[in-house]
């Protein structure tokens, strides 16, 4: 044994050498320090670090470490002390045990540890406190981890304090280290709550601008809704907001209207196919598109495609903002047009009735019983709800064009070219007939020119029906068109206009199948006349419509037909005798003239 000044010059050698090994440790980690602890078993005596581990949740994790001889058999004792301090065995060594890394307050005295052997200790295997039975899998509050040591003979008392000292300094370190750990952990999570609290706020308040923004949108396109400026107040509103130029346009690429500077002039007409596959396109888009310099949004109410809003951007200068209030607008516009079709089926619907009942007479359409007009009234209020003047004289008026069915797009058709003329009509539809009822008279042959420009063709009769000054004579103007349509289909020249008031005789003729009695008639008083023209090519039925179209008078028909008197004197002389008529008696007189009118109508229609 060393003399006493010498073994305690070197306890406190050991001791300054421990001390020593941990400077310099701030900003280390526990694996750091533990290994450090594990070096310094070495340093302070004749021991040797086994393992060290440090704890990880509820379990104790064996830290790596060069030196290190530990193996599944010493992981497997360790974890069965559950953290507290115990022995443990190895081949060829008299001595191991197991040291907890505890909290300052749970650590005690080198002879006041649980199980820590004391100089009365049996086989240095087992202090006097160690249990007799396992302890429970459960790792005790404050141990960071642990440190197993053995010896190849007992530790003396120097070597145990100084294993209690270093126990007890790799405990605090650990603790200031787990502190420092916590503290920068604590700092990291402040400092992340401080950023998501700042990218919240920052969201926010980019939310409540965009909101703001918004609101402003709403408020300026409900303003433009409640002043009714329709489809333009939603264009310029939308320019007025954004700075760029805007425009609305239908479904087929028309346009509807435009607000900002450079407007084309004319528009261009998109191609049908690609204009259906922008339109779907972006139909499917939950934002707006870009197509070129535009950004386009559509109108789609209740998923049906009517229209599209654009802004023209060529330089690429909308942000999220114009984007944001095209897409509000578009919806504006798509229910603005919704409306507006729904106004026009409205009122489409209430000329057609209101025109149905004025045709048919029925309802309160019809005169009072004694034959004043206040049965008028309630169609004089139900054509000034559909914005037309019922009062004053008005014709109906019939069409009906060859190979055109009476559809909806004819009778749009015929509407324009009444409209272009200046006819205010109540258009519909009856049968395979297009029906106007016009205030005013169309003018000459004016209507028929204007319809066979629209359609692209002139195979088409129309009739004209006579004045009617009040809504209860609608019905018998209705009856006239539809004659006066049938006298010039049946004519000669089956396609033009005729008015009935131009009828003449012919009105009091028989029509539909009697129409073949007319024709007989006209056969036996001009048949022989009408074979010898035919046959010899000479005017003898003419000369005698214009004979008696001037009253019998020798001058004026021969004047009209540009011949001599002696000319008409042979003529009208050939005629007794090819006719076998009499001029000069009465009947005979009247029967041809009646059936040179009906030629006259029948070869070239009422003129």
């Amino acid at each position: 044994m060393a003399p006493p000044g010498v073994a305690q010059d070197l306890l406190l050698r050991r001791c300054l050498t421990l001390f020593t090994g941990f400077d310099r440790i701030d900003g280390e980690d526990e694996a750091g320090i533990l290994r450090r602890a594990m070096a310094q078993v070495g340093a302070v005596g004749t021991g040797r670090a086994e393992a060290g581990y440090l704890r990880l949740g509820e379990r104790l994790v064996r830290c790596p470490y060069d030196g290190q001889r530990a193996t599944e058999a010493l992981d497997t004792q360790v974890r069965e002390l559950a953290g507290r301090d115990g022995p443990v065995r190895f081949p060829r060594r008299a001595w191991g045990w197991a040291f907890g890394l505890r909290e300052r307050d749970g650590l005690r005295g080198p002879h006041e540890r649980d199980g820590l052997p004391g100089p009365h200790e049996r086989d240095g295997l087992a202090g006097p406190h160690e249990p007799d039975r396992p302890h429970k899998p459960h790792a005790p509050d404050g141990l960071y981890g642990a440190l197993v040591v053995s010896y190849r003979d007992r530790p003396g008392e120097d070597e145990r304090l100084l294993l209690t000292l270093l126990v007890r300094q790799t405990a605090a370190a650990l603790s200031t280290a787990a502190a420092h750990r916590r503290a920068r952990d604590q700092a990291l999570e402040l400092r992340r709550a401080w950023d998501e609290r700042e990218a919240i706020r920052r969201r926010l308040d980019s939310s409540l601008t965009d909101l703001c923004h918004l609101r402003e949108v709403h408020d300026a396109l409900a303003r433009s809704a409640a002043r009714g400026d329709g489809e333009d107040g939603i264009v310029r509103t939308l320019h007025r907001i954004t700075g760029l130029a805007a425009a609305a346009e239908d479904r087929f690429g028309n346009l509807r209207a435009w607000a900002g500077p450079g407007r084309p002039d004319p528009y261009p007409k998109p191609d049908p196919e690609r204009r259906e596959e922008l339109l779907r396109e972006a139909a499917r888009r939950p934002r707006p598109v870009r197509v070129r310099d535009r950004l386009v949004a559509v109108a789609d109410p209740r998923g049906e495609v009517l229209g599209a809003l654009s802004l023209v951007d060529p330089e690429g200068r909308a942000d999220d903002r114009a984007v944001r209030a095209l897409d509000h607008a578009a919806t504006s516009l798509g229910l603005e047009l919704a409306h507006v079709r729904e106004l026009a089926e409205v009122e489409l619907r209430l000329r057609r009735e209101l025109v149905d009942d004025l045709l048919s007479g029925a309802g309160d359409t019809r005169a009072a019983d004694d034959g004043s007009a206040a049965g008028d009234t309630s169609a004089y209020a139900r054509a000034e709800a559909v914005g037309h003047d019922l009062h004053g004289p008005h014709h109906v008026i019939v069409v009906r064009w060859t190979d055109r069915p009476a559809d909806d797009v004819f009778l749009k058709a015929v509407s324009r070219a009444a409209t272009g003329l200046g006819l205010r009509i109540l258009p519909a539809l009856r049968a395979d007939t297009a029906v106007l009822v016009a205030q005013g008279a169309p003018g000459g042959r004016s209507l028929h020119s204007a319809l066979s420009r629209e359609l692209g063709t002139g195979g088409g009769a129309i009739g004209v029906g006579a004045s009617c000054g009040s809504p209860h004579e609608v019905p018998r103007s209705y009856r006239e068109a539809l004659r006066a349509l049938e006298v010039r289909r049946r004519s000669h020249r089956p396609y033009g206009m005729t008015c009935y008031d131009e009828l003449g005789l012919y009105r009091i003729l028989p029509t539909g199948d009697d129409h073949r009695e007319v024709e007989r008639f006209v056969r036996e008083w001009l048949g022989p006349l009408l074979d010898y023209d035919a046959r010899h090519h000479t005017d003898l039925v003419e000369t005698l419509c214009e004979y008696f179209d001037r009253g019998g008078n020798y001058s004026e028909t021969a004047a009209a037909l540009v011949i001599h008197r002696s000319t008409l004197r042979y003529r009208l002389q050939r005629i007794r005798e090819i006719g076998g008529c009499d001029l000069a008696e009465v009947d005979s007189r009247l029967n041809l003239q009646v059936a040179t009118r009906i030629w006259k109508i029948l070869r070239s229609g009422p003129e």
